[in-house]
C-alpha cells in the first residue's frame, strides 16, 4: 500500500498517540443556559471554539499540561444544546426544510425526532488506511440519487434500528476494542443530533469519521469542528445542472465546495469522486481541477464501480457501467493534474 502523504493526524489519533478532537472539545469549559436563545448559545459557541483551536495547537505541539481535569460543563455539550434546538426549526442541510422535528415532522432526508441506523460492523471494503472501519450505515439521506445503490434505507428510515447514543457508544467501544480503527458514520447530514451524543458517552481514543455527500448546512459545519477528525467526503458533479438532475439538489457546487474549504481548514479529508458514464468532461475534469486549486493537501480516491441502481434505467445515458475509454480518460485528468495523494 501506498504511505498516505497526509492524513498524518489521524494515523496519530489511530495509534492512541494523539487524542481525537471530541476529546479536545470536552476539555473545553463552558458555562451557559440551555434555555437561552439559539443566538446567544451561537455566540458563546463562536468565543469557545477560539479556546479549543488554541488548545488543539497546545496538545499536537506537545506544550499542553497533561492534568487537565474534565470541567462539569464542556463545549461539546455546547454543540449538543444547539443541535437539539436546530431540530425545532431543521436546517441540518442545504434544502433547509424548517421542519419540527422535535413533532416528528419530516423534511426532505424523510426522518423525524429519532434517528435510525441500518448496519453495523467492522467494515473492510473501506480505503486501506481505514480498514478495519467500524461504520455505522444511518438511514435517510439528503440526497436523492436516481442510481442509489442504498434505496431503500435512503428512502424508508422507518427501517432502520433506533440510534440509542448510550447503546451505540458501547458498541463503538466494542469495535475498537476489536480492532476498529476508527468508527465511521455514513449518511450523517440528518443525523448530527444523534452523533454528537453518540460521541459525548465515549470513553475511547478513536478518530471520528464523517462519511458524507458534504450537503450539510454551514451551522452544522460550524458545530463539527472540534468533533470530526477525518472528512471521508464525496464531490462527484462537477456543475449544479447535473447534481440536480440526478441527485434532486440545488446550488450543489457552492455549498459542496464551501463545506469542504471549511473542513480543510480544521481537520483531514479523504475525498472520493464517483465517475459517471457520460459524465467525465462535465464532472470529473472541474471536480479534479476545482481539487487541486482549492484543498491539494487531500487524500483523492478516483471511484469507478459506478453501476444503474434504483431509477437508473430512466435515465439512458446513466443506465450503463463505464466504458474503459472513460475510465482511462478519468485516470488521465487525475494524474495530470499535479494531485500529490491519489489512491488508484
Amino acid at each position: 500500500m501506498k504511505e498516505p502523504v497526509f492524513l498524518r493526524r489521524y494515523q496519530q489519533v489511530e495509534k492512541n498517540e494523539l487524542p481525537p478532537r471530541y476529546s479536545i472539545c470536552r476539555l473545553v469549559p463552558v458555562s451557559f443556559e440551555k434555555a437561552a436563545s439559539l443566538e446567544e448559545l451561537w455566540t458563546m459557541h463562536q468565543l469557545k471554539m477560539q479556546d479549543y483551536r488554541k488548545l488543539l495547537a497546545s496538545i499536537d505541539n506537545d506544550e499542553y499540561d497533561p492534568d487537565l481535569s474534565m470541567p462539569r460543563s464542556s463545549l461539546l455539550d455546547l454543540k449538543i444544546v444547539i443541535v437539539q434546538k436546530m431540530l425545532e426549526n431543521c436546517h441540518f442541510c442545504e434544502h433547509r426544510c424548517g421542519v419540527n422535528r422535535k413533532e416528528n415532522q419530516k423534511g426532505h432526508c424523510r426522518v423525524g425526532a429519532v434517528s435510525g441506523y441500518a448496519s453495523e460492523f467492522l467494515h473492510t471494503g473501506e480505503e486501506p488506511e481505514l480498514v478495519p472501519s467500524h461504520t455505522i450505515f444511518f438511514t435517510g439521506c439528503v440526497f436523492s440519487c436516481i442510481y442509489c445503490q442504498n434505496w431503500d434505507i435512503a428512502t424508508h428510515p422507518e427501517t432502520g434500528k433506533i440510534a440509542d447514543p448510550v447503546e451505540l457508544a458501547k458498541l463503538i467501544e466494542k469495535r475498537r476494542m476489536q480492532g476498529a480503527r476508527n468508527v465511521n458514520f455514513v449518511t450523517p447530514t440528518p443525523h448530527p443530533h444523534a452523533v454528537l451524543r453518540i460521541i459525548s458517552n465515549l470513553s475511547v481514543n478513536v478518530p471520528v469519521i464523517w462519511n458524507s455527500n458534504m450537503y450539510h448546512s454551514k451551522e452544522v459545519g460550524e458545530l463539527l469542528e472540534g468533533v470530526v477528525d477525518v472528512y471521508l467526503a464525496d464531490l462527484r458533479y462537477g456543475n449544479d445542472e447535473c447534481a440536480e438532475k440526478y441527485s434532486k439538489v440545488n446550488n450543489y457546487i457552492k455549498v459542496v465546495t464551501d463545506n469542504l474549504t471549511r473542513a480543510y481548514s480544521d481537520a483531514e479529508i479523504l475525498l472520493r469522486h464517483l465517475v459517471l458514464p457520460e459524465h467525465v468532461d462535465c464532472c470529473t475534469r472541474p471536480a479534479v481541477k476545482w481539487v487541486k486549486e482549492n484543498i491539494p493537501h487531500v487524500r483523492f480516491n478516483p471511484m469507478f464501480q459506478y453501476a444503474p441502481h434504483y431509477l437508473a434505467y430512466r435515465y439512458p445515458e446513466m443506465n450503463r457501467h463505464l466504458r474503459a475509454q472513460e475510465i482511462e480518460r478519468a485516470v488521465e485528468i487525475v494524474l495530470s493534474s499535479g494531485l500529490e495523494d491519489v489512491l488508484l
